[in-house]
């Protein structure tokens, strides 16, 4: 569904991608690991062309999308939820949800994404009304999801989603990754949180000072001597 071939992006002078090459297949969940500042975030808004590649392609179901606008990716089946979220929260529940269906003009389909939404995350049925603003970290990070799920993406990215959570809401963020994959969503996941991103991903790939330095299934990397020590604490 996406590969990413051989990209380098900057901020200004200060490259902070070299040679980042992986691939997501339909239905995967592949999550990409790594300390702060190794470069997880830029490459996730490269794809979203919030940051400028400077050398490489990226096409997603055979399409190059290398450098479009986002709000054509958004039509061709990407979904981005930054670690931000960038929720409006003077608005309420149904309208931040309704936002992420701005692309979709078939009133039958959103009626149906709303029920596909509201199944996912009965929490927020209950609370339609209710302001962004005044949720809870979980609460907010739920929404952020299901309004990204709004739009029937072909694939969502997720970017850091446990980031300040309480152990409770980041269990049940990762609950919802695992429901989702069950429904053959396709999800690519930036996440620190390795031990528990690797229980639901199919795949993993780890980055370091920009690069690519190992990838493999869950199952291998789980394995790794060098996972568990840098990222487990295992020794």
């Amino acid at each position: 569904m996406l590969e990413i071939s051989g990209i380098d992006a900057s901020y200004d002078n200060l490259q902070v991608l070299w040679d980042v090459s992986m691939n997501v297949g339909i239905g995967e969940v592949v999550a990409v690991l790594g300390p702060n500042g190794a470069g997880k975030t830029t490459m996730l808004k490269s794809i979203m062309n919030l940051v400028s590649v400077n050398k490489g392609k990226i096409h997603f179901l055979g399409q190059d999308i290398t450098g479009k606008p986002i709000h054509e990716l958004t039509k061709v089946g990407l979904a981005f939820v930054p670690e931000e979220r960038n929720l409006f929260p003077a608005m309420t529940v149904m309208e931040n949800l309704m936002l992420g269906a701005y692309t979709i003009r078939d009133k039958k389909t959103i009626k149906e994404t709303f029920s596909r939404v509201f199944d996912l995350f009965p929490r927020l049925a209950e609370r339609k009304k209710q302001y962004a603003g005044t949720m809870s970290g979980g609460e907010r990070q739920m929404l952020a999801i299901a309004r990204g799920l709004m739009s029937n993406p072909k694939m969502l990215i997720l970017d850091e989603p446990s980031m300040g959570l309480a152990p409770q809401n980041v269990l049940a963020v990762f609950e919802t990754i695992k429901r989702l994959s069950s429904e053959k969503v396709t999800v690519l996941i930036v996440e620190q949180n390795v031990n528990t991103t690797l229980t639901v991903a199919d795949r993993a790939y780890v980055m370091e000072q920009g690069r690519i330095v190992m990838e493999g299934s869950s199952s291998q990397l789980q394995g790794d001597d060098h996972i568990r020590k840098m990222y487990m604490g295992i020794v």
